[in-house]
């Protein structure tokens, strides 16, 4: 088969796409033909080098894809060939401590598929039927393969450790991204009042689309200090923060007292200064959060395959240009999700 592949960290130039043995599904998985994929963020760290995690090299990366069943395992007994599924990339291991506190995401084994083992940006893709999601067949691949892995994010983040509570008022920052538009979506949908964050002009007419309430320009303001003034110097009562380092210290600004900030990820560092003082004397907590259960996915994605809320994609690319993909990324170009297909689809 054909896949993305790179044999060393670096920079976007150590991105192949050539020919890699076909896997064989073991007996709890199934082989999927891949119609679509979809990038994050994370595939750049991939790429980049993650200190602690020692991939198999060549390394495939992806987190995101959506195809077709084609054949499945013995002991498979949810999926059966002809099925459209999505990948769910969170994998919780099977240790005692499987299911800490009933949520698979506390399990010591917990890794990502595409993160720390290969992932799905190929023609073909053996996966654990336990990460898979049926996916109507009415939904197109695009759709079905850029939403899971930043609805799931962004639903757990706001509406199970945030906790969001309609009437609030919330700030999503980077809403041109994967999990900022999402998030954008979900605060909506939610009943709060939505404050969102973008560099230009027309990726926050793009928010406002999705049901911000009201945009910032960062490029332009301070946005802990527009907060203020459109809050009457109160503050929000959550923020979302997938930024890191750059805005860590702006959102902790922009709470209310005993207001609570959500993140998942750190894109631009981090070890900021941790803010101690503002901490405890506001009473604010600082939320972490790491992907979904699986029946905190099958919720949002239920939703997505409704209707309700959509990925907005921004770019569709043939895997053989996943390079310029990630340049897309990396360089902030539009608003959503780029999605890369295998060469042989188009």
């Amino acid at each position: 088969m054909q896949a993305v592949q790179f044999s060393k960290h670096g920079d976007k130039d150590v991105i192949e796409y050539g020919e890699f043995p076909t896997p064989e599904p073991g007996r709890r998985e199934v082989l999927v033909d891949i119609k679509a994929g979809a990038l994050n963020h994370l595939d750049i760290w991939t790429r980049k080098g993650l200190p602690g995690i020692e991939l198999e090299m060549p390394h495939i990366p992806g987190s995101d894809a959506a195809g077709v069943i084609v054949e499945t395992g013995a002991d498979v007994s949810n999926f059966e060939k002809g099925d459209h599924v999505a990948l769910l990339a969170g994998r919780s291991g099977h240790s005692k401590d499987h299911h800490r506190k009933g949520d698979s995401t506390f399990s010591p084994e917990f890794h990502i598929i595409g993160e720390h083992v290969r992932g799905v940006h190929a023609e073909y893709a053996a996966l654990p039927e336990e990460n898979l999601v049926s996916v109507p067949k009415s939904v197109k691949w695009e759709i079905a393969a850029a939403a899971p892995l930043v609805f799931q994010t962004a639903w757990r983040m706001l509406i199970y450790r945030g906790e969001l509570q309609a009437g609030e008022k919330v700030l999503v920052l980077g809403a041109s991204g994967g999990v900022g538009h999402a998030a954008v979506q979900i605060a909506s949908y939610a009943g709060a009042e939505v404050f969102a964050t973008a560099s230009t002009d027309k990726k926050l007419e793009y928010a406002r689309e999705l049901g911000a309430d009201h945009t910032i320009n960062y490029e332009d303001d301070n946005f802990a200090h527009v907060i203020r003034e459109l809050t009457d110097q109160d503050g929000v009562d959550m923020v979302v923060d997938h930024i890191g380092a750059e805005t860590y210290e702006n959102s902790l600004k922009s709470l209310a007292k005993g207001g609570r900030m959500v993140t998942c990820g750190a894109t631009t560092g981090p070890n900021p200064n941790a803010g101690l003082n503002r901490i405890f004397w506001n009473q604010l907590s600082v939320i972490g959060s790491t992907m979904a259960t699986p029946s905190q996915a099958e919720e949002v994605l239920s939703l997505v395959w409704d209707g309700v809320f959509e990925p907005h994609i921004r770019e569709v690319l043939p895997m053989s240009e996943t390079a310029q993909a990630h340049d897309l990324l990396e360089n902030r170009d539009g608003f959503g999700k780029v999605v890369v297909v295998p060469n042989s689809e188009l």
